[in-house]
């Protein structure tokens, strides 16, 4: 077992591990660290644990120091410093007649290095705003483009829900979400009620995914016949949020349909729902908007 603090350097972002090494770190503190991107200011969000070594990434790096006041008042002042950073670039980008969008900029806490992020649609040649831009920050810098989920993490906004989207308040990694998903949650296949701020599936999709797997294996298909308290019939419809199952009954002459929890119920003859096969999904296109929105939602990961 390994001793190792989680640090974080964005809201939201991903927690890394460091060793505290014989420093007392305590959750809330601002730590020192060395990246691959150089000396980074981060927060720890993880007190002192042991995890075990298969665990962790290597190398694992120590902890240089506690960040102090000074640490704290040259952060701050890196912050402002990205504002006018983003003006300049912003300018430097119309100059360059560039099609691309910038969307953040980061400085390293020692100023070594300045990153700035930009999204795009395909390749752009940069080379020449690099080299002004090199010229007026004198340090180096790094132009990285980023996909569309990142521009939404970065920026923020509210999502369908109204509700601040989860990626720029606390989700630190994306997850892989699938159309599938959507069906089996007995949602509307229109991309435009599925789909987030950034254009793809909504990453709430895959918060009850088991949930609604663990019901699907236990639901009988519409056309089973199953076993109740009341005798046997034909499942004529069910609800996996309710996790009920709607049966036809006869009640003497007359046929009633009844509602029963699942585990009231057995199955004598047909399938249960289980998984969805994603070759059947068809998609609800209501516009020429919503074809545009296909292709990135098949091929969401």
């Amino acid at each position: 077992m390994i001793k190792v603090i989680g640090v974080r350097f964005k809201k939201a972002g991903k927690i890394y591990y460091f060793s505290p090494a014989e420093l007392l770190v305590k959750k809330g503190d601002y730590v020192i660290v060395e990246t691959a991107r150089g000396i980074e200011f981060g927060e720890c969000v993880i007190g002192i644990k042991e995890i075990k070594e298969e665990e962790i990434v290597s190398p694992l790096k120590n902890v240089i120091r506690i960040a102090d006041d000074k640490d704290i008042n040259k952060h701050k002042e890196n912050k402002e410093k990205e504002k006018d950073a983003l003006d300049i670039c912003l300018n430097k980008i119309q100059e360059h007649k560039l099609n691309m969008k910038l969307i953040d900029v980061e400085y390293t806490f020692d100023n070594h290095k300045v990153i700035f992020y930009f999204t795009a649609d395909g390749r752009v040649d940069f080379r020449e705003l690099v080299k002004d831009l090199a010229t007026i920050f004198k340090t180096r810098i790094e132009l990285r483009q980023i996909g569309v989920r990142d521009e939404a993490k970065m920026v923020g906004g509210l999502g369908p829900c109204g509700r601040s989207m989860c990626c720029s308040t606390f989700l630190g990694d994306f997850a892989s979400v699938s159309i599938k998903m959507a069906k089996e949650q007995n949602l509307s296949l229109n991309p435009t009620k599925i789909s987030g701020i950034c254009g793809r599936l909504m990453c709430c999709l895959n918060y009850e995914q088991s949930t609604y797997e663990d019901i699907r294996k236990r639901l009988p298909k519409v056309g089973s016949v199953v076993k109740t308290i009341d005798g046997t019939g034909d499942v004529v419809g069910n609800s996996i949020v309710k996790e009920t199952v709607k049966v036809k009954l006869k009640r003497g002459d007359e046929e009633v349909i009844e509602d029963f929890k699942i585990n009231e119920i057995e199955l004598i003859s047909g399938k249960y729902e289980d998984t969805i096969d994603e070759s059947n999904i068809k998609l609800v296109i209501e516009s020429e908007e919503d074809k545009k929105l296909i292709k990135n939602l098949i091929n969401e990961k």
